[in-house]
């Protein structure tokens, strides 16, 4: 895919966004300015909260076939005993890959999983995802995720903090 960096960030060449990875002091529960599309409302983790995700984009690209939705796949890393804030991913299909580690689930009211290398899960448009964590304190969990969306949605929102 070729890109090219303008004002607003990097497009391909279809011309959708496609925004850079968050540095290093990034999380994804924090809204940085080197990642400002990716996720609305983030914070740093700080002193006596556990770690939290980031996000490195693989690929953002419009689908050809069905207008206005766009493919958007992102390697999520959780450190040892990192936890996301609960969030929804708006009117996205959501496919979840695990490549390392162990990560617990949980969406809605249905029961939390537990999820190994090779496994995977979906979450439908509209979906709470309530519950992601690593349930390791020494190792890291990384996931290949992929969404479905609507070209320029947002593709997570965390709840509102009471």
């Amino acid at each position: 895919m070729t890109r090219k960096r303008d004002d607003e960030g990097t497009r391909s060449r279809a011309g959708v966004p496609i925004d850079p990875p968050p540095s290093k002091d990034c999380h994804a529960s924090h809204r940085c300015p080197a990642d400002r599309r990716w996720h609305p409302g983030r914070r740093h983790a700080g002193r006596g909260r556990p770690p939290t995700e980031t996000l490195t984009p693989l690929l953002q690209q419009a689908l050809p076939n069905v207008q206005g939705k766009t493919f958007t796949s992102v390697i999520v890393n959780l450190p040892p005993g990192a936890r996301a804030a609960p969030h929804r991913h708006g009117g996205a299909f959501v496919y979840a890959y695990v490549l390392e580690g162990t990560v617990r689930s949980q969406l809605d009211d249905k029961p939390d999983s537990t999820f190994r290398p090779g496994e995977n899960w979906v979450e439908q448009p509209g979906a709470h995802h309530v519950l992601t964590e690593n349930t390791s304190s020494t190792d890291r969990a990384r996931l290949l995720v992929v969404f479905v969306a609507d070209t320029g949605a947002e593709l997570k929102v965390d709840d509102p903090h009471g």
